[in-house]
């Protein structure tokens, strides 16, 4: 069965102080809208529905980020949720599958939670996910008999009976399209808040015989996010989550508490990982390879053998081959290690590739930006770049070349050539006796004028 996911993400979040949108404020370095729109990428969704109000704008530039073949579409008016999934009916005008409501601001939900209820949907007209509380609280409750739900009671409607029942709910719907929005046309606001419920239709639905059951999961999955303290709360969740999975997948974590991941990031088996390191988006961290500690890694691939760190820096386009060495306070941008190539020591490499089994002397610099532009340079295999060497791109240093410490390199080195780019050094005879007297003179002076 075919099926379409309606993401409600038209919130403004109040409880945020913020202008940005509820659902873009990051977790893990990725908007939370994110998380709800993956874990329904597992379905294989036919459409992709996601329904913008406050920051439209900003909301539909953050799904199409994530999904070019997201549809956006727009509530404006905040009348409740069964209005907001009303909205995207017209944009599943004629769609024969399923659907599928999630929230973008309940990020945990999990992939095989979706798979149970896309399963429990082909035995029940209506699937709403469920969980039981340690704290119920203001959560709407689930009203069941043995296994069939009768109907969902939001709090501030329950009677004193029903505010006893721990199973709730959490506003995760799953049925046939048509049957979701013919429900939905039946939903009144008759009820203490004045605003159409999404939760409505199970009774509705029981109402017309139809059948609805509930799939339960843990309550953690369910956790929403509504104000700064629970978005700290939640990225602490899902470091805490991610960092477990890592150690049981194979991953060393020397002092996991302080290492901090993406909600992108992937490590391999027998990879290790010092304390105080930092995970920004979109780096792959082969098996064997070790992160030193205070290290900072983004936008980069770190192949097995490698080490990394301490107190590197891995920038965007960073690739770094089997058995490289990127050592304390060299900071990487752009730029390609080939297999054994090594740079140790307090160094910019940006705009690069440096060949294999090559060294890289300490205080290097590729000068690659003149003001406008970008330049590339190029350096071959086994080369040795001297400490404090400047290299001014565009410029290409051939295989087994070397260059001279504290040289200036602004043009081609040969195969096998040594590059010496310097100044003569004069040595002037007595000439720092005198200037030291005559400064030592000077600050007497003007420490007596003081006086």
């Amino acid at each position: 069965m075919s099926i379409a996911l309606i993401v409600l993400a038209a919130g403004k979040g109040t409880r945020m102080q913020s202008d940005l949108p509820k659902v873009l404020h990051k977790i893990a370095h990725a908007p939370m809208l994110w998380y709800a729109m993956r874990a329904g990428s597992v379905l294989e969704p036919e459409h992709s529905i996601v329904v913008a109000g406050h920051g439209a704008d900003l909301v539909e530039a953050s799904a199409k980020d994530f999904d070019p073949e997201a549809q956006v579409v727009l509530q404006t008016e905040q009348l409740g949720t069964a209005h907001a999934v009303a909205q995207a009916k017209p944009a599943l005008d004629g769609f024969e599958g399923d659907a599928l409501v999630l929230y973008g601001d309940t990020p945990f939900i999990r992939q095989e939670t979706l798979e149970a209820m896309a399963e429990a949907r082909a035995q029940n007209d209506v699937v709403v996910l469920g969980f039981e509380a340690a704290d119920p609280g203001r959560y709407g409750r689930l009203v069941t008999d043995g296994e069939e739900l009768m109907r969902i009671v939001e709090f501030k409607d329950a009677s004193p009976q029903e505010r006893n029942i721990t199973l709730c709910n959490s506003g995760v719907i799953a049925a046939k399209s048509d049957v979701l929005f013919d429900l939905i046309d039946a939903v009144e606001n008759n009820n203490a808040s004045g605003e159409y419920y999404l939760t409505d239709i199970v009774a509705i639905a029981r109402s017309r015989g139809l059948s609805a059951s509930v799939v339960r999961c843990d309550e953690a999955e369910t956790l929403g996010v509504n104000s700064r303290a629970e978005l700290a709360t939640a990225e602490s969740l899902f470091q805490t989550r991610a960092r477990a999975e890592l150690v049981e997948n194979g991953v060393s974590l020397l002092a996991p508490d302080s290492v901090y991941l993406s909600w992108d990031t992937v490590i391999g088996r027998d990879a290790e990982v010092e304390q105080n390191v930092v995970f920004g988006p979109d780096v792959t961290v082969e098996s064997g390879a070790r992160i030193r500690a205070f290290s900072h890694l983004e936008g980069a691939h770190v192949s097995r053998g490698a080490v990394v760190g301490p107190y590197a820096r891995l920038r965007p386009g960073a690739e770094l081959a089997e058995d490289t060495h990127v050592g304390n306070f060299v900071e990487i941008k752009n730029a390609q290690l080939h297999q054994g190539a090594k740079a140790n020591h307090l160094t910019y490499i940006g705009d690069a590739e440096i060949g294999e089994k090559t060294n890289i002397g300490a205080g290097t610099i590729t000068c690659n930006y003149d003001g406008v532009f970008k330049h590339k340079t190029t350096i071959g295999k086994q080369a040795f770049i001297g400490s404090n060497t400047m290299l001014v791109a565009p410029v290409t240093i051939g295989n087994d070349a070397m260059t001279a410490s504290g040289s200036v390199v602004t043009s081609d080195v040969p195969d096998g050539a040594m590059a010496l780019a310097r100044a003569k050094q004069v040595n002037k005879e007595g000439f720092a006796t005198k200037l030291f007297a005559m400064l030592r003179a000077k600050k007497a002076k003007k420490q007596a004028q003081n006086d």
